[in-house]
């Protein structure tokens, strides 16, 4: 393990850090959440700004348009980015990172030349068509059903949590090809374009106010053969090597968000009033944001130790589970401190006239989440257990 930047790493920050001071003032800010053509536009143009610097698809491979960049270069990417306030990958997320990297491990070369430019200058937007209402964690169980008739898959089913499900041009979808093989054996993986006949998104309001999830409803839907990618019920193992491409840098910026918001709740803390002080001033509460900055920290620090594995050896260890299941239960305690401090403007999930309110409210919010996205705190559990400990695996 060296968690030291080598010359040519730091050359790369610095390189970056010019180019975003240079270009971020001229981006705007970002549309309303509800606006959907807005945050296209908007997200789209930050891509085709990455796209021409040569920062897109910073991890894929230099054949397909990327930049070949290492683990490390990655994370000092994502470090960056976060640092100066740059956009995310929005709602281009699903073909930067899960879509894209799939096709460039297993898709045909006519299929690749198709959608790996599109995807990198952002002129396609993807979905996932992964989860269903009875297959979430356990995704082998998925029910959505394709047969063959011809040149075409005819597929019947529903997806749910399908992030930009409405807006999107391509889906990456999983259906059931083989009703009698063993549940990971009888999946297929395909290109469905969101246009054709028969598809229904349904856009979910989450608990925070925003319509990006659907869920899919697909009627005899027909797909061509041509857009299978991998052979025909091995759409389990295609959608596996998506993981390969993460390598460690995955939640890279919502820890830095989480180390920046202990900082802010440090602030708030000197503006709370308590009785005649503040509520700075109170031992207790100060020891408690202490132990989430070294928690924190700590993370970073395995962070660090997870990708400098990742770049020796390749492939990405079980230290990200170990990450993931600790980082869900911090952010946890960060948010529920915040809405402590905040007392009665933590009821207000928007912005409000009271001093204290910020974003801690949202977070709390959000931070729900943490413990099911990218893999459930019992399955990372499962994980670890298993991979780390050599616990004997579940029936």
């Amino acid at each position: 393990m060296d968690l030291r930047f080598t010359p040519e790493e730091l050359a790369f920050r610095q390189q970056l850090v010019d180019w975003l001071e240079e270009v971020l003032p001229s981006v705007g800010a970002p549309p309303d959440r509800m606006d959907w053509a807005g945050r296209r536009e908007y997200d789209c143009a930050w891509q085709k700004m990455l796209y021409d610097a040569g920062y897109a698809g910073i991890n894929w491979p230099k054949e397909y348009g990327g930049r070949g960049a290492t683990p490390t270069e990655h994370l000092i990417f994502l470090e960056e980015t976060t640092k100066r306030g740059a956009p995310y990958v929005g709602m281009n997320f699903v073909g930067l990172l899960h879509a894209g990297p799939t096709l460039i491990q297993e898709a045909k070369d006519e299929q690749k030349q198709r959608h790996l430019p599109r995807i990198l200058k952002g002129e396609e937007i993807w979905c996932q068509g992964f989860s269903e209402p009875g297959a979430g964690s356990d995704l082998a169980s998925l029910q959505t059903r394709a047969f063959r008739d011809g040149d075409d898959y005819v597929v019947s089913g529903q997806k749910i949590w399908t992030s930009f499900g409405h807006a999107a041009d391509y889906c990456e979808l999983l259906v059931r090809t083989d009703t009698e093989a063993p549940k990971h054996r009888g999946i297929t993986w395909l290109i469905c374009p969101m246009d054709i006949p028969g598809i229904t998104p349904r856009p979910i309001r989450t608990i925070v106010g925003s319509e990006e999830f659907c869920e899919v409803f697909f009627d005899e839907v027909r797909v061509p053969v041509a857009n299978r990618v991998g052979p025909e019920n091995d759409g389990w193992r295609v959608a596996m090597v998506t993981f390969s491409f993460e390598r460690g840098t995955a939640f890279i910026s919502e820890q830095l968000t989480a180390m920046a918001q202990v900082a802010e709740l440090a602030e708030l803390a000197k503006k709370v009033t308590r009785r005649s002080g503040t509520a700075w001033e109170d031992a207790a509460l100060r020891k408690e944001i202490g132990r989430l900055a070294a928690q924190l920290d700590a993370l970073w620090a395995l962070t660090l130790r997870n990708v400098s594995q990742a770049q020796r050896t390749g492939v990405p260890g079980p230290g990200g589970s170990v990450f993931k299941l600790a980082f869900a239960s911090a952010k946890t305690k960060l948010c529920d401190l915040g809405a402590k401090l905040q007392g009665r403007a933590a009821l207000e999930l928007h912005e409000s006239d009271d001093p204290t309110s910020g974003d801690f409210t949202e977070q709390r919010l959000y931070a729900l989440s943490l413990s099911i996205a990218a893999g459930t705190s019992q399955i990372q559990r499962n994980i670890i257990g298993e991979r780390i400990l050599g616990l004997p695996k579940e029936r």
